[in-house]
């Protein structure tokens, strides 16, 4: 379905660690085929510095808002945290109209506690992935400021040995994990964390969201 609109709304799309924008190409295919106009920005996790894919990012939603049209942005996974630590220092016409985060932690998840210390896991997720193992940095993160949608996965290992202790979880985030606030309602759905993007019921929901932001 065609967005009634005048102009496309604009739709910044984050991807999450370990991964690029071809993570999200189907997404913003789809996106576009509804009417919006998606855009992209990439990072590499194992290399660059936490802040400085921050700084970045935040200067793509500084020259959205400078458009003087609405906006929304979707991050996944880290691609989310990674937002909201952008917008922690924006405030008028450069923010988002609409942040939607897809399995995002917004406090350490258990699996980068456990494999934080393991050099092949510092090898892979460099700084990024140390950061998520920090209790103070989500401690530091001011309330979001825009308004948001979680989008959290319940398919993950829930049985005997798994490290979530039969709580909900994606595979590699946690329910609760995902939860800005204590009174949040995540949108979960059956999905893994991996390739949660790409199943159309995600997808429906995005569209659903987009579609008040279009309004």
């Amino acid at each position: 379905m065609i967005v009634a609109s005048k102009e496309p709304v604009r739709v910044l799309l984050v991807h999450g660690m370990g991964r690029s924008p071809l993570s999200l190409y189907r997404l913003g295919r789809d996106l576009q085929r509804s009417g919006y106009e998606p855009r992209s920005a990439g990072y590499l996790a194992s290399t660059e510095s936490f802040q400085g894919i921050v700084h970045r990012i935040r200067g793509h939603l500084t020259k959205l808002g400078a458009e003087g049209k609405p906006y929304a942005v979707i991050g996944h996974s880290l691609g989310g945290l990674l937002v909201r630590a952008a917008l922690s220092d924006m405030s008028g016409g450069s923010l988002p109209a609409h942040l939607i985060m897809m399995g995002t932690p917004h406090r350490p998840p258990k699996l980068a506690l456990r494999y934080g210390p393991l050099w092949p896991y510092r090898l892979v997720n460099g700084e990024c992935g140390q950061v998520l193992a920090r209790t103070s940095f989500f401690d530091q993160l001011p309330p979001l400021s825009v308004p948001y949608t979680i989008i959290a996965g319940n398919r993950g290992w829930v049985g005997r040995g798994s490290p979530f202790t039969g709580e909900p979880n994606d595979g590699i985030v946690a329910l609760s994990e995902t939860l800005v606030c204590s009174h949040d309602a995540p949108i979960v759905l059956p999905v893994r964390h991996t390739f949660m993007m790409n199943d159309h019921r995600v997808r429906d929901e995005i569209r659903r969201v987009l579609k008040r932001v279009a309004a």
